[in-house]
């Protein structure tokens, strides 16, 4: 275990740093499944198209990296964020308003 901990680069973190990492690498793994249910839904309807579950692991991936990036204090990690936030946001509205619309 040691081994894979030093070839990550991970060995001499403290536990807590540990878990951060973790955390952060959680937010990475959420935020980067959205292309691969994005590729699986436009692959299943033969034509391109984004679900809303890929907004949402847009979302959920986005806001635990920002708690991640606002914990190493990396201001231009912390922006991007944000702004993707906000986009996520806005389109989960458009579409939940569309849905409650055809209702």
């Amino acid at each position: 275990m040691e081994y894979i901990l030093q070839i990550l680069g991970l060995y001499n973190l403290s536990f807590s740093e540990f878990i951060w990492v973790s955390f952060g690498t959680l937010g990475q793994l959420i935020f980067f499944s959205r292309w691969i249910i994005q590729w699986l839904s436009s692959e299943r309807s033969k034509t391109s198209i984004i679900p809303v579950a890929f907004w949402w692991c847009s979302l959920v991936g986005g806001f635990i990296t920002l708690i991640y990036a606002h914990h190493i204090g990396s201001f231009p990690f912390m922006l991007a964020q944000a702004i993707g936030i906000i986009v996520y946001s806005r389109n989960l509205y458009l579409i939940h308003r569309r849905l409650n619309e055809k209702n």
